[in-house]
């Protein structure tokens, strides 16, 4: 193993890799990696809380199975749907309440049976965002963000003798 740290605004953050060769792997990429494994696992946690495939409806392999993917092909929607919604309201995707525009769908299909909207679903979504909570609310952070450590960490590694292009 392969310990990797990091001091930023003298704080210091440490990853583990299985890597050893630096050249293969810099520790910038390391840092960049596990921040693209941490947003795979709050997609499985999404995913099995929202979307409550952590209840298996079947017994059988088959029927484990077609939830699974049924599963995955209704989250792969709805992000779909969620990256429409921030294109309409001009913010990135991350800024978006996935949880909120999963509960809204409900309401939408409401206003089309009723006949109150005939517009596309982004656009019901972004008629009314903060009322329906489809946008975030900031959140105070304590520290850097990974996208800022990863930032820093490029900057302070890319001295010429460390043989790092950028």
């Amino acid at each position: 193993m392969r310990l990797c740290e990091v001091c930023i605004d003298g704080t210091w953050h440490r990853y583990l890799t299985n890597v050893l060769d630096p050249k293969r792997l810099s520790i910038v990429e390391v840092v960049a990696v596990y921040d693209a494994r941490w947003k795979i696992e709050t997609s499985f946690l999404l995913v099995k809380r929202l979307l409550d495939l952590s209840y298996l409806w079947v017994g059988s392999h088959n029927g484990v199975w077609l939830q699974v993917l049924a599963t995955f092909l209704f989250y792969s929607v709805l992000i779909d749907l969620c990256d429409d919604v921030a294109d309409e309201l001009g913010v990135r995707l991350d800024q978006i309440s996935v949880e909120m525009v999963y509960r809204g769908l409900y309401h939408y299909s409401v206003a089309l049976a009723q006949g109150d909207w005939e517009g596309t679903a982004p656009a019901y979504f972004a008629q009314d965002p903060k009322g329906l909570g489809i946008i975030k609310r900031e959140r105070p952070r304590d520290g850097p963000t990974t996208t800022e450590i990863i930032r820093r960490a490029i900057l302070d590694f890319s001295l010429p003798d460390a043989g790092i292009d950028t």
